[in-house]
C-alpha cells in the first residue's frame, strides 16, 4: 500500500510538471501579448513592460524562472489586474468555485446514486423508465442549454430565482442545479447497470431466500459493491464540475475561478494562465490520486499495485 500510494504520488508530480511545460509552450506560440491591447501604447513602453515583468527573456530562462518562484509559493503578479498577485487572485476566487462545485458533486452523488438504485429495482416499470428518460435528456444536453432553461423560465418569465451572483442561499439554486444535471444523469445510469449485475449475484440471492426487506438488502449488502464503478467516476467528476463551472460562471456572472480564467486567457495575463492551469492541474492529479486509494478502503479484494 505504501509503495503504491508513494508511485502514484510521483506519477502525479512528473504529470504536473509535464502540464506545466505544455502550457508554457501553448502559451507562448499564440502570436500577440499581453501588452498588445493596450490603447495608445508605444514599442518603446511595450519594451519597458515586457523588461519589468522578465517577458523580455528568452523563453526557456522564463519558465525555469517561473518555476523556481512557484517552487517557493509565488505565483507571480497579475499583468492585468495591476497590485494583485496570482495567490491572491487565486485564493480568493477559488472558495467561491469550490462551494458550487462541491455542493454540485454533493447532490449529483446523492440523487445520481439513489435514482440508480430505485431504477434498478423496480426494472422495467414505469418508474425505471421515467427515470432513464430524465439520465438520457441529463447526459445529451450540454450545460449551456440547462443554465439558459433555468435563466429563461425561472428567472425571466416565473421572477422566483436571482440570476446574478452569489448573495443569498436562493442564487445557488441554478448554477448549482446546472452543474449537478450531467453528472447526477451519468451516475444514475451508471449506477443503476452496476446495481443490476450485483442483484444478480448469489449472495443477493440468498438474502432474497431468507426474506431480507429490500432496503436492507440494497443498502447493507447491494450497495458496497454497486457503488464502486461511481467512485472510478468521481475524478472525472471532479474535472467536469472544474471545467464545467467556467462556463456557468460566466453565465451567471460568479465571482469565481473559472471567470477569472476565462478573463486570463482573453486578455494574455501569462502569470495567470499558468498559475491557474498548475492549480486546477494539481487539484485534479492528487484528487484521482485520493480516488484510486479509496478503491482498496471500499473493497478490500481489490490489490494496489
Amino acid at each position: 500500500m505504501t509503495n503504491y500510494v508513494i508511485k502514484r504520488i510521483g506519477y502525479a508530480l512528473l504529470t504536473i510538471f509535464l502540464i506545466s511545460i505544455i502550457t508554457f509552450a501553448l502559451m507562448n506560440m499564440i502570436p500577440g501579448g499581453p501588452f498588445l491591447s493596450e490603447k495608445a501604447v508605444s514599442q518603446a513602453t511595450t519594451d519597458a513592460l515586457n523588461a519589468k515583468y522578465g517577458l523580455d527573456k528568452p523563453l526557456p530562462m522564463q519558465y525555469i524562472s517561473y518555476m523556481g518562484k512557484l517552487l517557493q509559493g509565488d505565483l507571480g503578479l497579475s499583468l492585468k489586474q495591476k497590485g494583485r498577485t496570482a495567490n491572491d487572485i487565486i485564493f480568493s476566487t477559488f472558495p467561491v468555485s469550490a462551494r458550487v462545485g462541491g455542493l454540485s458533486i454533493l447532490i449529483a452523488l446523492i440523487l445520481g446514486i439513489t435514482m440508480g438504485s430505485v431504477a434498478a429495482l423496480n426494472r422495467g416499470k414505469w418508474g425505471d423508465s421515467l427515470l432513464m428518460v430524465i439520465s438520457t435528456l441529463g447526459i445529451a444536453v450540454p450545460s449551456f442549454v440547462v443554465a439558459s432553461f433555468l435563466l429563461f423560465t425561472f428567472g425571466v418569465n416565473l421572477r422566483i430565482l436571482p440570476t446574478i451572483g452569489l448573495k443569498t442561499p436562493l442564487h445557488y439554486i441554478m448554477p448549482v442545479a446546472t452543474l449537478s444535471f450531467y453528472p447526477m444523469a451519468y451516475i444514475t445510469r451508471l449506477m443503476r447497470s452496476s446495481m443490476l449485475d450485483v442483484l444478480n449475484q448469489d449472495y443477493i440471492r440468498t438474502a432474497k431466500a431468507k426474506g431480507v426487506s429490500k432496503f436492507i438488502m440494497l443498502f447493507k449488502h447491494a450497495m458496497k459493491n454497486a457503488i464502486i464503478p461511481v467512485i472510478t467516476y468521481v475524478g472525472p467528476l471532479l474535472a467536469y464540475t472544474v471545467t464545467g463551472s467556467f462556463v456557468v460562471e460566466k453565465i451567471f456572472n460568479i465571482p469565481g475561478l473559472g471567470r477569472e480564467f476565462i478573463n486570463c486567457i482573453t486578455g494574455r495575463d501569462y502569470p495567470m494562465v499558468m498559475s491557474t492551469t498548475i492549480f486546477l492541474a494539481i487539484l485534479l492529479v492528487f484528487m484521482n490520486v485520493i480516488v484510486d486509494i479509496c478503491y482498496k478502503l471500499v473493497d478490500p479484494r481489490i490489490k494496489l499495485k
